[in-house]
């Protein structure tokens, strides 16, 4: 029962995230054969100020042997 979490920076909008939403439920039954009634979707909100303490530090750098795709960017760099 997959329950997929995407932090991010406000600003997207409702419409925004329901296409990306329905682009998750179709692509977890195609490749991990998850049946949409098993899946649920969370989108959390997190100001770039909070960014470093809330989200890089506990689920980038600490979970890094945990990610198949590592940001490219450089932590010193967000504001």
């Amino acid at each position: 029962m997959p329950h997929v979490i995407i932090k991010l920076w406000p600003g997207r909008t409702a419409e925004q995230k329901q296409k990306l939403t329905d682009r998750i439920v179709e692509a977890m039954g195609e490749e991990m054969g998850v049946g949409e009634k098993w899946l649920s979707v969370a989108f959390e909100e997190v100001p770039s100020d909070r960014w470093i303490e809330d989200v890089y530090q506990p689920d980038i750098a600490a979970k890094s042997h945990l990610l198949t795709k590592k940001p490219s960017y450089n932590p010193d760099d967000i504001e």
